[in-house]
């Protein structure tokens, strides 16, 4: 028996939902591998650097918290 045929053989003995998650398992290493990966330049990092700021103050702990609690609610 080939390794194919044996392979095929276990997937058949595989639940329905099991073969569902092999199945996007193969899938999503399929995009990975066949998605571009852009060419970052040298000073990407040096780019990215700041790129959250902003002129207000961050907020403290107690406004950190009340954000958490509200984005739970």
């Amino acid at each position: 028996m080939s390794k194919l045929q044996e392979l095929r053989k276990k997937v058949l003995n595989l639940s329905v939902s099991d073969r569902l998650l092999l199945l996007q398992e193969i899938t999503n290493y399929w995009l990975r591998e066949l998605r571009p990966r852009p060419e970052l330049t040298p000073d990407f990092v040096d780019r990215m650097i700041g790129i959250g700021k902003t002129d207000s103050i961050p907020p403290n702990d107690v406004e950190v918290e009340a954000m958490l609690e509200e984005s739970l609610v």
